[in-house]
Order: structure tokens, then sequence, then C-alpha cells
């Protein structure tokens, strides 16, 4: 059982408080990274997912990465931090939380695309003007931010 589990199993469905790590990375192209969602299906959002006991943001944000993609991302760069009870969810489950999402950018990375086929149905790059409708609205916000203030192509 995993860190989330054992404290669920101790709480059952009150508000948590998780802390995730997503990652915008960006091809030579220009080309936003997104990943379509085992569940809810037909969605899209970023890779990324929720820290273990002792890590780092930046370690969360490297593996889960790596985990969900197969590629190796590097120089990862701050977009910011979003929380708050606009990030309050609760899952099919019942289960009560509020997020706090640490936002990364990376332009570097290395390995071939790999699904993990546990929580994507593939993984594919898009032009920032051709994303798909169904996103994560959370992660909605984060590409939106990224292209406002971080983008080299606008």
């Amino acid at each position: 059982m995993g860190y989330i589990e054992d404290i669920r199993h101790l709480v059952g469905h009150r508000p948590l408080i998780l802390v995730g790590c997503v990652v915008v990375i960006v091809d030579e192209r220009g080309r936003l990274l997104l990943q379509e969602r085992v569940y809810p299906e037909g969605t899209w959002g970023l890779a990324g997912g929720l820290m273990e006991l002792g890590e780092r943001a930046e370690e969360t944000a490297v593996r889960e990465v790596r985990e969900e993609t197969g590629l190796e991302v590097k120089d990862l760069k701050m977009i910011n931090v979003y929380s708050g009870p606009e990030h309050f969810a609760v899952a099919q489950n019942g289960d009560e939380f509020y997020m706090v999402t640490c936002a990364y950018y990376a332009r570097h990375y290395k390995g071939e695309l790999k699904v993990d086929l546990t929580e994507s149905l593939q993984v594919r790059f898009f032009e920032p003007d051709d994303l798909p409708c169904q996103i994560v609205k959370s992660h909605r916000l984060i590409i939106e931010e990224f292209l406002t203030k971080h983008s080299k192509n606008r």
C-alpha cells in the first residue's frame, strides 16, 4: 500500500492536502507534451503526479515524467505553485482533497516516448494553438500561464 492509501485508511474520505508536481515539456518545435489519461477517459493532461515521502518537488516532477512518458527531463524551470479553495476536489470514490501543485516547464529532455498504460492511453506533442478540448481544468490553467509568460513562440 502507498502513502496516500495508508493515510486514507486512517482518515477515510475527509479532506487531505496533497502535493503534486507537473511538467510542461516543450520540444524543439515549441509543441507541448500531453497524455491522454485512462481516467477520466478522453481527458488530456500534463505528465506529473503526487509527491512521495521525503521527495523534493523537483524530484517528484522528474520521477513522474520518467514513469509516465519514458523521458528524462532536466533544467526544470518554475511556472508557479497553485493552491487554495479553487483546487478542492472530490474523487469518484468520495475522497476529498485540496491540491497543491508545483508546475514546471522543461525544454531539455532525452529518451524515447513510452506510454505507461496504467495511467495513459497515449502521449504526444501538440502545437500550442491546437491543443485537445478536454484538458484537466487545472492543467489548462498551468498551460495558459506557461504560454503567456514563458513561451518563446509568443
